[in-house]
C-alpha cells in the first residue's frame, strides 16, 4: 500500500509540474504569511467571480507594511497568489503595494494556466482592497474596533 501511494504522489506531481511553474507548487505547498494578524490596521475578506474567499490582513507602521498575512478557502493556485503577494508587499510602502496587481503576482509566479489567472486577480483586489480600508481606517478609528467586536479579524 505504502509504494502505491507513492508511486500516485509522484504521478501527481508530475501532472502538476506540466501545469505549474515550480514556484506555483512551492508556493501552494509551502504558502508565506497564511493566518491572520491580530489587531490589524487593515482587514478585507473579498470573494473571486467562482466563488472563492481570500481573505487579507495587514499591519502599517509610517505607511509601511510590516506585517501581512493571509488566508483563502481557494485551490492551491489562489493560495500560491495570495503567498506571494503578500511576499510581494511586506516591507514595502502603502503606494508600492497598490502597485502590485495581477501581472506582477503571475510574473513573480513565472506564470499561471489562463484558468487560474481569476485567482492572481483575486489576490490584487484584495491587495486594493486591504490597503483601502487601512486608509479609510486611519481617517476613521472606529471601524477597527467596528470589527474586532463584529469577530471580522478572526479567520
Amino acid at each position: 500500500m505504502g509504494d502505491e501511494f507513492y508511486e500516485l504522489e509522484e504521478q501527481v506531481m508530475a501532472r502538476m509540474r506540466e501545469i505549474y511553474s515550480e514556484a506555483v507548487i512551492e508556493h501552494a505547498m509551502n504558502p508565506r504569511n497564511l493566518g491572520s494578524l491580530p489587531d490589524a490596521d487593515g482587514f478585507v475578506a473579498v470573494r473571486s467571480r467562482c466563488g472563492e474567499l481570500m481573505k487579507m490582513w495587514i499591519k502599517v507602521n509610517k505607511a509601511e507594511i510590516v506585517d501581512v498575512a493571509f488566508w483563502t478557502d481557494g485551490c492551491g493556485a489562489t493560495v500560491a497568489c495570495g503567498s506571494i503577494a503578500t511576499e510581494l508587499i511586506k516591507g514595502k510602502d502603502i503606494a508600492e503595494a497598490l502597485r502590485v496587481d495581477e501581472r506582477k503576482i503571475c510574473s513573480a509566479l513565472g506564470g499561471l494556466p489562463e484558468g487560474n489567472y481569476h485567482c492572481a486577480e483575486l489576490a490584487a483586489n484584495a491587495i486594493r482592497r486591504v490597503v483601502r480600508d487601512y486608509i479609510s481606517t486611519k481617517r476613521e478609528p472606529w471601524r477597527k474596533a467596528y470589527r474586532r467586536s463584529q469577530g471580522f479579524i478572526d479567520v
